[in-house]
């Protein structure tokens, strides 16, 4: 479902969400819609993490700053347990299983790689981290574990985003064209998703907000 849609689907139930769930998605939808206007791929990748960081609204811890382990995993679980129409399955082995097989395999975007280039690192312990990866993917992707596969695109998205972010990549650049295009298509489809899932669980513990609506 597109941002309209989802809008609409947000005005029909918000009376009933608790205040913190409708800020989430309230702001999520915000920035869905900026990403849908935008015409050009780094914008659109931009806005739509800053959608999925709306809803997600949680801290994310230095330990696992340099590492994948455990990253996203809880917040996918909780998704895929509420998941009853195997809409975030059918992204990883209907629509994307090609491009993430290839995303995993990018080294661009694996945060160890960047800590050996920034000399925290030395090239043996990023391959062999890179390796161990790859191992832990493969278990994934062979026994289909969606929760696993998820977390971990996920973790390749954020180092993306922090090299675009912080400015460690130049607006429209050949250099990262591939992986942008396929994260960017990979958050089109995921987080529409992840907000009507948390619309359509609004029982659900979702948190509290970082940031929260404060009006003086």
């Amino acid at each position: 479902m597109a941002y309209d849609g989802l809008k609409k689907k947000h005005r029909s139930l918000r009376e009933n969400f608790h205040p913190n769930l409708s800020l989430r998605t309230h702001r999520a939808l915000s920035w869905l819609q900026k990403a849908e206007a935008s015409d050009d791929v780094d914008s659109r990748f931009i806005f739509l993490w800053i959608a999925f960081n709306a809803a997600y609204a949680n801290d994310i811890d230095q330990q696992y700053r340099a590492t994948e382990k455990g990253m996203f995993e809880n917040f996918f679980e909780k998704l895929i347990s509420l998941d009853t129409n195997h809409q975030l399955y059918n992204v990883c082995w209907l629509d994307f299983s090609s491009s993430i097989r290839l995303l995993l395999d990018n080294k661009f975007i694996y945060q160890p790689f960047w800590n050996h280039q920034n000399g925290i690192l030395n090239e043996s312990e990023w391959q062999s981290s890179f390796e161990l990866s790859k191992k832990r993917v493969a278990q994934g992707l062979g026994d289909e574990n969606t929760k696993l596969v998820l977390s971990i695109v996920f973790c390749r998205i954020y180092t993306l985003r922090n090299q675009v972010i912080h400015g460690g990549s130049t607006w429209n650049s050949s250099a990262n064209r591939t992986q942008l295009r396929d994260c960017t298509a990979i958050l089109e489809k995921v987080i529409p998703i992840i907000i009507e899932l948390m619309m359509d669980h609004s029982d659900t513990l979702w948190g509290d907000p970082f940031y929260p609506l404060i009006q003086e």
